[in-house]
């Protein structure tokens, strides 16, 4: 059998989580509890669900669960913790580097620092930071530098602004994670990001969340802001939206049934769908149940060959930056 390369899989440092329960995130996203995390575990669920390499990253609340001027040094502890584990197990683990935004700055040093110094095999970004979202111009430089060096770029949906009243007592990964993910999208290619920064290799999470299902309305829309936009605004140049989609990588972590693959198959490029198990939040056994799920589903998107081989080898260009 194929081995499986995890893109979407997190590390929780109990260190990490003490701190952030410090600060007074007991209940992460609306979620009951911190997950338990340690190098044997994951392992033992590589093992089992035949997943030959993961590339660990942490989750949200990431480093904002200390003040802003705490979080450079808390997201080079996290990527210095991230690299020792990848250290003592080169055949198993990469990483994906946290960054301390909406610091751009000190988000370069650490991105430099950490794929130059600590090997990461990409970094991670939240939609937004603080209330800052990536699709502020603020962070072009900070594209502009990923896209030139084809780093990959996992985007993690994080509670938005606002989350007090529009989640309604629920965990935010259930709904507003999914939303977030399509504010970013939508805002990222209506705004002309892969016109601006050709290379980057952005990987959209869960299987594109409820992203399929605007597709329609949002390019209506950016036909209609064509007329409307100066001719020099970047929606007015942007290329098309269904076009753009097909650049984008794409990840099976989360709940990937015959309803989210057929939705994604209107807008996904076979090629760049990936594997992600979202472990450890989602606990050992419910990777399994999601492994099922892809071996019964995999036909609702109507690709060719297995979801393992093709993920795998999708997996396997994503992380090569000559391809």
């Amino acid at each position: 059998m194929t081995e499986l390369i995890d893109v979407h899989s997190h590390f929780v440092p109990d260190w990490y989580s003490e701190q952030a329960r410090r600060a007074g995130h007991d209940t992460p996203d609306g979620m009951p509890a911190w997950p338990a995390w340690n190098v044997a575990d994951h392992l033992r669920l590589m093992d089992e669900r035949g997943i030959g390499r993961s590339l660990l990253s942490l989750s949200t609340p990431g480093v904002t669960v200390v003040d802003p001027a705490a979080a450079p040094a808390l997201a080079a502890r996290v990527n210095d913790a991230a690299a020792a584990v990848c250290g003592n197990h080169p055949d198993r683990f990469g990483f994906l580097a946290s960054l301390p935004l909406p610091d751009v700055g000190a988000a370069l040093a650490e991105a430099e620092r950490a794929l130059d110094t600590l090997g990461a095999s990409g970094v991670i970004l939240q939609t937004h930071s603080r209330g800052t979202y990536v699709t502020d111009a603020t962070h072009d430089e900070l594209w502009a530098m990923l896209a030139a060096r084809r780093i990959p770029v996992l985007l993690h949906p994080t509670s938005p602004p606002g989350w007090e009243a529009t989640a309604l007592g629920y965990p935010r990964p259930m709904i507003e994670f999914l939303f977030d993910t399509a504010r970013v999208v939508c805002g990222l290619l209506l705004g002309g990001a892969l016109d601006r920064y050709p290379g980057l290799r952005l990987v959209i999470p869960h299987s594109g969340g409820v992203l399929p299902l605007l597709v329609a309305r949002a390019s209506v829309f950016q036909q209609g802001l064509r007329w409307l936009a100066p001719p020099r605004h970047p929606t007015a140049q942007a290329a098309d939206f269904r076009a753009a989609l097909r650049e984008l990588w794409w990840d099976l972590a989360g709940s990937p049934d015959e309803t989210a693959l057929g939705a994604l198959s209107a807008c996904a490029d076979e090629h760049r769908l990936v594997y992600g198990s979202d472990y450890c939040f989602t606990p050992a056994h419910a990777v399994g149940v999601q492994q099922d799920v892809l071996d019964r589903c995999w036909k609702a998107f109507g690709g060719n060959g297995s979801w393992r081989s093709t993920t795998a080898a999708n997996a396997a260009a994503l992380l090569d930056p000559a391809r």
